[in-house]
């Protein structure tokens, strides 16, 4: 297998050392009553979100779910906003009034966080379909956790992408519990995602979520494929979130032995290891790490200086007032 340039492979070392510190920042900010709301943190989970954003086109779209922090960093939006808007701010993303479990950035094709289980995936579906009415072969890739696969919108969504040939890939990353169920103990089939794929004529694919080069080349040969006109890709990608399902959570259901299993494979160090053995400077990583503890600092002060949001703000960005003369 041909190794990526080291450029592509210092870049998602980057983009995971990224969202690894903005992602303890987030769970230390909570810690001291500044977050807003609570937090789904991916913690963990970062190769999955490295490796597929760094397989899209910038134009693309993504659809991620309330564990979505990490997804919005890797395809390239700005820390300041993200943080500010867990922290409630004005200068945050949605002017604070979305908090962590509703990030959007459209802008960078990031078309929602969605806190309904499965909710996204029948979204996700009409974007791929607008792509290719209008001919722009950009390619959604929609985000769904391991929970999901035994919601009705899963297999509905399945259903229609692969009847229409539909240009979207969905990602299941299977972190083997639905918030505090192990996925196993409910489902029918060892994996919940790939083990259903042949019912919608999809082929099963399975990839190690802790592996970054081998999620970004997985996603890229189904990214490509859905681009090129040969319809939707199921992923499986097998992971762990290190902590529990959201910050209230202290995870003691899962067994010690498990949890240590999985932080022996955490993605970072283990990237970190292959870097270094291809001959990559250590000084090289570690000032990638520097500049992303930087980063996040100045992220973080600047989140804290935004001002509250003021009370007219909750009248903007609606729908409609009620009424029905937006029908007309």
């Amino acid at each position: 297998m041909t190794e990526l340039p080291e450029a592509a492979a210092l870049q998602l070392y980057r983009t995971m050392t990224e969202i690894r510190l903005f992602e303890k920042r987030a769970h230390d900010l909570f810690l001291q009553n500044l977050v807003k709301g609570t937090t789904h943190l991916g913690t963990g989970q970062e190769a999955v979100a490295a490796g597929v954003s760094a397989a899209m086109n910038d134009d693309d779209y993504m659809f991620v779910t309330y564990r979505g922090h990490n997804h919005l960093l890797a395809r390239g939006t700005p820390m300041t906003p993200v943080m500010a808007e867990l922290l409630g701010r004005e200068n945050g993303l949605m002017h604070g009034k979305g908090g962590s479990m509703h990030l959007l950035d459209v802008s960078r094709g990031i078309m929602g966080a969605y806190a309904i289980v499965g909710a996204q995936l029948v979204v996700a579906n009409g974007a791929a379909w607008s792509a290719r009415y209008r001919g722009t072969r950009q390619v959604t890739v929609c985000m769904l956790g391991d929970g999901a696969t035994n919601v009705g919108s899963f297999h509905e969504a399945l259903n229609l992408a692969a009847t229409w040939k539909l240009p979207v890939v969905f990602i299941c990353e299977n972190n083997l519990y639905m918030e505090y169920t192990p996925i196993s103990s409910v489902t029918a089939v060892p994996r919940p995602a790939a083990d259903r794929a042949a019912a919608y004529g999809l082929d099963p694919v399975v990839v190690d979520g802790n592996d970054v080069e081998a999620v970004y080349r997985t996603a890229r040969a189904a990214i490509d494929a859905a681009r090129d006109g040969g319809g939707p890709a199921l992923i499986e990608a097998v992971t762990y979130r290190h902590g529990g399902h959201s910050r209230a959570d202290p995870g003691k259901y899962r067994p010690g032995d498990e949890v240590q299993q999985w932080l022996a494979r955490d993605p970072l160090p283990a990237y970190r290891t292959v870097l270094a053995g291809r001959g990559v400077d250590e000084a090289a990583l570690d000032a990638i790490e520097a500049e992303a503890r930087q980063k996040v600092d100045r992220a973080t002060e600047e989140a804290k200086a935004g001002p509250e949001p003021r009370a007219e703000l909750a009248f903007t960005n609606v729908w409609a007032d009620g009424g029905n003369a937006w029908r007309n």
